[in-house]
């Protein structure tokens, strides 16, 4: 105790002094940022040193009877009801009866508890609704992902009194209420603290009554459902000038719910995001009154808004973006595929040529990992953790990688995903890429100033706590100094621990480091160890020699965040692996995983070293974890031919890459490719004797004895499956000229051009009779 009094006299007090002006001061919203959510596996990496058999005794993600059949019940019947093509050219929204099947069938309350006439489902069955409910229609997932994701609901359940409960929650379950929620704002966008949006606590009257309350005045857009809701959640900011409900006038960012009938809310209009017709749009408010009991959680929630989103946003942000990007993975895997197998050029599928076999390995590769990833945080989130940092980086990372799948998708189906119409299965998803890319914080944010500006904070062992130390100095000086010498010296500790760690993996190659299980996986667990230990260090030193600084750099901070990003990523391939049951087949697509994160996780460390400002402790760090400079290239060709291979054919290992995809119905486009892909399988061995012979003509073949009538007349039914495989649409002048003024008098929309043309048919029949 002695000992601990002289070193907090002599060296912690001038350290402390030192670190008041080097590290970074925290606001009330960071902090209330950093209060929201948990530490999870992200904590473990942060570490340096991850325990994996913690990260394999994960509990697997999976589904109820009532969750399973709910998904091939309901879900299944929504996904046939919606056509993809006719809901955002002709009919401008969801038809009427999708609306109705949705509300009767509950879709808006997936995670509503029963107790309040919700379906109560796990994170991880809500997450597997809008993947199904993705691949068919993008419109169809966000109308039901939105009120199970931020909203009132989610909001009612965590922070709602029991009487908000009891009312608000069986109404939104059943579809009575169509919930929305108005947090951006023309002025307001990734920084909320900018929002003009306010409240004033007056007396006013509400249902022939007058009451305490507040009166409102808003504007906000980009808001989902906002046209349809028939309730708002509204988060701005609230102040109380005559003292009403406290001493303190400005009280801070505050969550109410507002009911869209009064008088002074305007909604209807609606955005076009990206031409997709999912209903959003803007939303005013002018001298709106609501009784005080309408804020979320009652008059002591007051002020509390800004804790209240960021707990809600902590679990939310890591299901529904990362399930509609899981689903456009797969689901371009699963066409791109089939797509690359059955257009021939040159006289050979062009799953052939390697210009082609390289996409189609990052399309393999990346669907395989965003689908281990998304399991994976559902897992923990069912779990009852909240994910704050790792929401984060599944949000970026999920949605960029969509990004590039549906890019390498668009690349190889070429002609056929450009040429608009029904038969264009990639084309909504190409425009909607950048909704995903955009909304629940912008990329560029989330990856410069979130992923590890918040991970470094939250999710380190120490540095938290040092950080709550110094912004507690004001309030008590000598308490605050002996919480900074415990959390200061163990961070010391703890720090010279890794160094030595992170220094013997380097110079051993990661050969030493532990991994949890022996097999063709292990060497990787012990790369992704030796990389952790590298990580826990560059990180300690970036923050040591930059300080507050480092909240400026947000290039080196963004290269910090993918380190950490591929950590995590990387992490959830070996353990969906694990999972499966160690499937030999699925080797090539884990193998192009890892060398593929790898090579970005040296990358990224070089970047980091190469621009640290302190270049004593850069070339130091170069020493201890970079020795031999980079050494990871990505997969070799060899790799990434074997993991391409793996879309072309089918098997067991291509399910599983493109799961969970909803089959075409009828002729519709996905229909006709696997239609066409199953005849070009079974045919293959047919066309493989022909080739060999020389012969390509099915008729040649045929006169010549190489093949029987049986055989010609099933190369025959192939050769017309992928005509209208490949096939594209085509509109007659007419049907894309401008309206008249006799077509557009008394509509209300313009007609597409599939609408139109039963129309102008008539008026030509007419017109030749």
């Amino acid at each position: 105790m002695a000992m601990r009094s002289v070193r907090k006299s002599l060296l912690t007090r001038p350290i402390f002094g030192w670190a008041q002006k080097a590290m970074p001061g925290i606001s009330e919203t960071e902090r209330a940022a950093l209060d929201a959510g948990d530490v999870w596996w992200d904590g473990d990496l942060f570490s340096g040193n991850p325990d994996w058999q913690r990260l394999l005794e994960v509990p697997a993600a999976s589904l109820t009877e009532d969750e399973r059949a709910f998904i091939d019940g309901p879900v299944d019947e929504l996904c046939a009801m919606l056509d993809d093509w006719r809901i955002n050219w002709e009919l401008r929204d969801l038809p009427k009866d999708a609306w109705e099947f949705m509300k009767k069938n509950k879709f808006f309350g997936m995670i509503i508890p029963k107790e309040f006439g919700g379906l109560g489902f796990s994170a991880y069955a809500h997450s597997q609704v809008v993947r199904r409910l993705s691949t068919r229609c993008l419109t169809g997932a966000v109308t039901v992902m939105v009120p199970n994701s931020l909203g009132p609901g989610e909001l009612l359940l965590l922070f709602g009194t029991r009487e908000q409960q009891h009312y608000w929650l069986p109404r939104l379950a059943d579809g009575r209420e169509i919930p929305s929620f108005a947090l951006t704002s023309p002025e307001a966008g990734s920084d909320a603290a900018s929002m003009t949006d306010t409240g004033i606590v007056c007396r006013g009257r509400y249902d022939g009554g007058e009451v305490l309350g507040i009166r409102l005045n808003w504007n906000k857009r980009y808001i989902t459902l906002a046209p349809v809701a028939t309730v708002m959640g509204l988060a701005f900011k609230l102040h109380d000038p005559d003292g009403l409900i406290g001493e303190e006038e400005d009280l801070g960012i505050t969550v109410a719910l507002v009911p869209t009938h009064l008088p002074g809310v305007k909604t209807g209009r609606r955005h076009l995001p990206s031409m997709q017709m999912f209903q959003n749009g803007p939303t005013q408010g002018e001298d709106v009154f609501i009784p005080l009991d309408h804020v979320i959680g009652g008059p002591e929630k007051v002020g509390q808004g800004w804790a209240m989103l960021m707990t809600a946003l902590s679990a939310g942000r890591g299901i529904s973006l990362p399930s509609l990007a899981a689903a456009g993975a797969s689901f371009a895997a699963h066409t791109t595929g089939a797509y690359a197998r059955i257009r021939e050029q040159f006289g050979i599928p062009i799953s052939k040529f390697e210009g082609i076999q390289q996409p189609l390995a990052r399309l393999a590769g990346n669907a395989y990992l965003v689908e281990a990833a998304r399991r994976f945080t559902c897992a923990g989130i069912d779990q009852g953790v909240k994910p704050a940092v790792v929401s984060g980086i599944m949000k970026l990372h999920a949605t960029e990688r969509l990004r590039g799948v549906v890019n390498d998708a668009m690349d190889v189906h070429a002609g056929k995903a450009v040429v608009d119409g029904p038969l264009n299965y990639m084309g909504s998803f190409y425009r909607a890429m950048p909704i995903g890319i955009t909304v629940e914080g912008a990329n560029i944010l989330t990856r410069s100033l979130i992923v590890f500006g918040q991970g470094a904070i939250r999710s380190h062992p120490h540095l938290l706590d040092e950080i709550l130390a110094l912004a507690d100095a004001d309030a008590d000086a000598e308490a605050a100094l002996d919480a900074f010498d415990k959390a200061f010296w163990a961070h010391a500790g703890h720090s010279t621990r890794t160094l030595f760690r992170a220094w013997w993996r380097a110079w051993t190659g990661g050969r030493l480091a532990p991994a949890p299980e022996a097999g063709p996986l292990k060497p990787y667990y012990r790369q992704l160890g030796r990389y952790a230990a590298a990580f826990a260090l560059t990180a300690d030193m970036a923050l040591l020699t930059l300080g507050g600084a480092l909240k400026r750099r947000e290039m080196l901070s963004a290269r910090l965040g993918d380190i950490l990003s591929e950590l995590f990523l990387l992490s959830a391939v070996l353990k969906r692996w694990h999972e499966e049951g160690h499937q030999e087949d699925d080797l090539p697509v884990v193998e192009w995983c890892m060398e593929t994160g790898f090579a970005t996780i040296e990358t990224r460390f070089s970047e980091v070293l190469a621009n640290l400002p302190n270049r004593v402790v850069a070339g130091l760090l170069r020493f201890l974890i970079m020795p031999r400079g980079i050494r990871r290239r990505g997969p070799s060709d060899e790799q990434t031919v074997a993991c391409a291979e793996l879309l072309a054919a089918p098997s067991p290992t291509r399910e599983r890459i493109a799961s969970r995809v909803f089959p075409g119905q009828g002729d519709d486009a996905l229909a006709r490719i696997e239609h066409a892909f199953e005849l070009v399988i079974a045919c293959a061995p047919i066309r493989a004797r022909m080739r060999q012979a020389g012969v390509r003509d099915r008729e040649a073949a045929l006169n010549q004895g190489l093949i029987d009538q049986a055989e010609a007349d099933r190369l025959k039914a192939e050769e017309a499956a992928i005509a209208k495989a490949v096939a594209v649409d085509d509109f007659a002048p007419e049907e894309l000229a401008p309206l008249t003024d006799a077509e557009t008098a008394g509509q209300g929309e313009r007609p597409s051009p599939a609408r139109r043309k039963p129309a102008r048919r008539k008026q030509r029949q007419a017109a030749a009779g």
